[in-house]
C-alpha cells in the first residue's frame, strides 16, 4: 500500500450535496462531483489491513484495497481494470449500493469507513470520460443461442459475462426499453437514466440484441422460446407488491410504489403515461413503508409539489450508532436518513395502519395506531398501545412494503418450474430449475434483494451456463 498511515493522518470527507431548495426543483443526481484530489487521499486512508473484511462483505468481492491503492497512486486505468475484474457495472453499485463493504471496513470499528463506494463510482466514471469502457467483441461466437427474460440488474449481468465468451444472447424484455428497476424503478434523482441507456448502448455493440415491448408468454410464444434457444435464463424480477388488505383498501388513492415510481420516470423520460395520472402535487401524502422505496417515494412527492408527506414505518426506530446486536463486520442496520428525508417528511415509527376512510369512494384519511415489539421466546411480537388510536387526513396513500415474489401466471406456470414456500423459483446450486436448460437468478430466485445481490447472482449464472453448454468455462462468476 502506497501511503501506509493515511487512516491516522485523514478523515473521511463525504462529496456536497446540491441544497435541498436547488435540487427539489428537478430530478437530476443530487451530489457533485467529488474532486479527484480529495478522492487520492480519500483512498489514502486505507488501512491495507491482513484480511479485507470489505471484500468479504461485498456480494461481487470486488477488490477493494487493490483499487484504493492504485488510487492512491493515481493509477486510475489500473484501477479500472482491477475493478472491471468483479463488476459488471459499477456505475450502477457506485451511485445505489448501500455499501455493503464500509459497513464492514477494518478502520470502521472506531473511526469511520473507507469511501470505497465513493472511489468506485469516480473510477468507472473517469474511464468512461477517458474511453476506457469500449465494446469488447468476442473473436469466436460458439453458435449456442441464450434467451434472457427481464433485462434488469441480474439480466444485463448474465447477459454481458455470457456474451464475452461468444454466445449469442437475447434479452427479452415486457417494458419498452431495457433496465428493469433501474430504468422504471429508481428515480432520476439516484440513478440519471443517461447511466443505463449508455450501458444498454455499449451491450448493443457487443453484440447482445434486445426485445423490448415482448412479454414472452403474452406475445411471444414459449413454445418458440424454448424451440429457438439452447437454454433460458430468468431474470424477471419480484414484481408481485405486498398488498395491505384493509378496511377501505378499494378506496381510490391509494396506489402501490411501484406504480408511482414508474410514472415519474416516464414523465421525466418525456414518454407518454398509461392510464389514470398519478401526481402528489398540493396533496397531503402517506407512504406506508420504512425502506428505500419509501424513501424514493418521499422525494418523488416533494418534488411534484406535496403539500405534506409522512412516511409510518411499523417496525421500532432503528439505533444511530451501531450496537451490540450488529457487532463488526456484521453491517449495521442503523437508523437511515436519506438525502429524501432531508427535503422534508414526517417519519414515525412503530405505527400499524387500522383502516382507510373515504367519501363517494375517494380516500379521505387513514386509521392508525402505535404498536409496541415484544420478545417473546426469541420471536418478535407485535401488540397495540391502547388509546394512541389517530385518524390522519391523506390524500395520497403509496403502499412500500416490499415484494412478495415474481409473477407466477403466464410464461412460469406455462414452463411448469416450480416454487418456494416464498414463492420464488426453486434451482440447485448451478441456479438450474428442474427443467433441464432454463435456469433462474436474480429476485426471481432469491426474492426481493439488493441491485448488488442480483448483478452477483448474474455472473454466477452465467458461469453455470457456459458449462453447462460447454463442459468448462473461464468465467469469475
Amino acid at each position: 500500500m502506497g501511503k501506509l498511515t493515511g487512516f491516522k493522518e485523514y478523515k473521511r470527507e463525504n462529496p456536497k450535496k446540491r441544497t435541498v431548495e436547488e435540487r427539489i426543483k428537478d430530478y437530476k443526481e443530487v451530489y457533485y462531483k467529488f474532486p479527484e484530489d480529495k478522492l487520492n487521499l480519500q483512498a489514502a486512508r486505507c488501512m491495507d489491513c491482513g484480511t479485507p473484511f470489505c471484500n468479504w462483505a461485498c456480494p461481487i468481492q470486488n477488490l477493494i484495497p487493490d483499487w484504493n491503492d492504485f488510487i492512491y497512486k493515481r493509477e486510475w486505468k489500473k484501477a479500472f481494470e482491477r475493478l472491471s475484474l468483479t463488476n459488471t457495472f459499477p456505475e450502477f453499485t457506485g451511485r445505489i449500493c448501500p455499501a455493503l463493504c464500509e459497513g464492514s471496513c477494518t478502520l470502521g470499528v472506531n473511526r469511520e469507513p473507507v469511501s470505497a463506494r465513493e472511489i468506485e463510482l469516480n473510477i468507472i466514471e473517469k474511464a468512461f470520460e477517458k474511453s476506457w469502457v469500449e465494446p469488447i467483441l468476442p473473436k469466436v461466437r460458439t453458435g449456442k443461442n441464450i434467451a434472457i427474460i427481464g433485462s434488469g440488474p441480474s439480466g444485463l449481468a448474465a447477459a454481458a459475462e455470457l456474451n464475452s465468451v461468444g454466445h449469442s444472447v437475447t434479452v427479452f424484455e415486457r417494458e419498452d426499453e431495457p433496465g428493469g428497476l433501474l430504468r422504471y424503478g429508481i428515480p432520476d434523482f439516484k440513478l440519471e437514466k443517461y447511466v443505463v441507456t449508455r450501458r444498454i448502448n455499449i451491450m448493443k455493440e457487443e453484440g447482445i440484441v434486445f426485445k423490448t415491448n415482448t412479454n414472452v408468454g403474452v406475445n411471444y410464444s414459449t413454445r418458440e422460446l424454448l424451440k429457438n434457444f439452447d437454454v433460458v435464463i430468468l431474470t424477471g424480477g419480484s414484481t408481485i407488491p405486498r398488498n395491505l388488505n384493509i378496511e377501505g383498501r378499494e378506496l381510490g388513492g391509494i396506489y402501490f410504489a411501484v406504480d408511482f415510481l414508474k410514472q415519474q420516470n416516464k414523465r421525466v423520460s418525456k414518454k407518454s403515461i398509461k392510464g389514470k395520472s398519478v401526481t402528489a402535487e398540493g396533496k397531503v401524502v402517506v407512504v406506508i413503508g420504512g425502506g428505500d422505496t419509501g424513501s424514493d417515494c418521499i422525494g418523488t412527492s416533494i418534488r411534484q409539489g406535496a403539500k405534506a408527506v409522512y412516511q409510518y414505518e411499523v417496525m421500532p426506530k432503528p439505533p444511530v450508532e451501531r450496537n451490540d446486536k450488529m457487532p463488526w463486520p456484521i453491517f449495521p442496520k442503523t437508523l437511515k436518513v436519506t438525502t429524501s428525508h432531508e427535503e422534508g417528511c414526517i417519519r414515525e415509527w412503530c405505527v400499524s395502519t387500522k383502516k382507510f376512510i373515504g367519501e363517494k369512494g375517494v380516500l379521505k384519511a387513514l386509521e392508525g395506531v402505535k404498536v409496541q415489539w415484544k420478545n417473546e421466546n426469541g420471536k418478535m411480537v407485535m401488540e397495540e398501545v391502547p388509546g394512541t388510536e389517530f385518524q390522519q387526513p391523506v390524500d395520497i396513500v403509496l403502499l412500500a412494503m416490499g415484494f412478495l415474489h415474481p409473477q407466477h401466471e403466464g410464461l412460469l406456470e406455462e414452463l411448469g418450474v416450480k416454487f418456494d414456500a416464498r414463492g420464488n423459483v426453486i434451482a440447485d446450486e448451478n441456479y438450474m430449475t428442474e427443467k433441464d436448460g432454463i435456469f433462474v437468478a436474480g429476485d426471481m430466485r432469491r426474492g426481493q434483494s439488493l441491485v448488488v445481490w442480483a448483478l452477483n447472482d448474474g455472473r454466477r449464472v452465467a458461469k453455470s451456463v457456459d458449462e453447462y453448454l460447454m463442459g468448462e468455462t473461464s468465467l469469475r462468476g
